[in-house]
């Protein structure tokens, strides 16, 4: 018997003790680091706060199933609802042993989108509640929506779409996707509206999804430029505020329009993502290391079992036992030294950890030794 263990040594006491932070300026022999200038339309960078979607939600039956509904003796809250609504049609099984399995109690969920008007489709995805076994073929019946002040936004009902599907014999079953959940394409009308005017406000204010102060205080300059006056300001660092100018009062769509497409190269802070999980590591373009030698090395430890029978002599009182004979072997690889210096680009930092030859996760250890030693200038988040 083999057993094989394998330890990643984020073998980083040679770079904690290696590590000198060189001079602020590049190297003389070195050219100097640029990066091309990227810029994105503040509509790509900002959200108008106020124009937003609302989530809705509601409860409903699902009829038409081929028998793969919810079991009523099992699933009480789909057998009140059935009664409830044969009642409300004057049908009264009160009492009666109901067995159908063409039911199935079902969770709607849809998005309002903004500016939505009276009369609007909206699409709605429907899931199953119980214990139904597949949607396929079933048919939601007039179900309302609503919102989360309890007010009923929009009402859903049509045939169901299902991307996935099960089939079963007797020994052997097969699923692919998920059968239990559902689409219904504009299968939901909009019934009431949201009163937003936004032709009529003093003033808007733009939502950074990065939050950044360059970036906000850029956002401002640029539409500040564009207008010919100081009318937007950064607040803080993920809202800009605009006081609508003369030229454009009870016509603030026109403004926005104007504005979301002005181009501005947006400033984000240096940060290192790692999921551990999957090996995963994101890097940003602006992270740079001072000067470090970094080592790296796996040890592999090896345990042979090769255990051999004992037998006593011939006609002797002895008994037959097992000697357990092991061989152990230790074995280190990767035992380099990589230098990686100060102030290098993104592509400069990749290539010098690459020149270790190891994969992700150890990268990731590396990493964050590297931070623990002060000698990286970028904040890391761990997922």
């Amino acid at each position: 018997m083999t057993r094989t263990l394998t330890h990643a040594f984020a073998a980083l006491a040679a770079a904690a003790l290696l590590i000198t932070v060189a001079a602020t300026s590049p190297r003389a022999d070195s050219p100097p680091v640029r990066f091309a200038a990227s810029t994105s339309r503040i509509k790509d960078l900002a959200n108008v706060e106020g124009v937003r979607q609302n989530q809705l939600i509601g409860y409903g039956l699902v009829v038409g199933l081929n028998g793969t509904g919810d079991t009523l003796n099992n699933i009480p809250f789909t057998k009140q609802s059935l009664q409830a609504m044969l009642e409300r049609m004057g049908v009264n099984i009160r009492g009666a042993t109901i067995r159908t399995g063409n039911v199935a109690a079902v969770m709607v969920t849809a998005n309002l989108p903004a500016f939505g008007t009276q009369g609007t489709r909206i699409d709605v995805t429907v899931s199953a509640l119980g214990d139904s076994k597949s949607l396929n073929g079933g048919t939601l019946l007039v179900t309302p929506l609503l919102g989360a002040d309890g007010n009923v936004y929009a009402v859903a009902q049509g045939s169901l779409a299902i991307a996935g599907f099960s089939a079963e014999g007797d020994a052997a079953k097969i699923t692919r996707g998920v059968p239990t959940v559902g689409r219904i394409s504009n299968g939901a009308i909009i019934e009431r509206e949201i009163d937003f005017a936004l032709n009529r406000l003093n003033q808007v204010r733009l939502s950074l999804r990065n939050a950044d102060f360059t970036t906000a205080k850029r956002i401002a300059a640029a539409i500040n430029d564009f207008i010919g006056i100081n009318t937007a300001e950064p607040l803080d660092s993920s809202t800009v505020q605009i006081n609508i100018p003369q030229q454009f009062t009870g016509n603030v769509v026109s403004l926005l329009t104007e504005i979301e497409q002005l181009q501005i190269e947006p400033d984000l802070a240096a940060k290192i993502v790692i999921d551990e999980r999957s090996g995963i590591i994101v890097m940003g373009r602006d992270v740079r290391v001072s000067t470090v030698a970094v080592a790296q090395g796996n040890l592999t430890v090896t345990i042979t079992e090769t255990p051999q029978v004992s037998q006593p002599a011939p006609f002797s009182r002895g008994r037959t036992v097992t000697v357990p004979r092991t061989r152990i072997g230790v074995q280190e690889d990767g035992k380099r030294l990589a230098l990686v210096r100060e102030g290098v680009s993104l592509q400069q930092l990749v290539d010098g950890l690459n020149a270790l030859g190891i994969g992700p996760r150890d990268l990731i250890a590396i990493l964050q030794a590297i931070k623990a030693a002060g000698a990286i200038q970028a904040d890391i988040e761990v997922m």
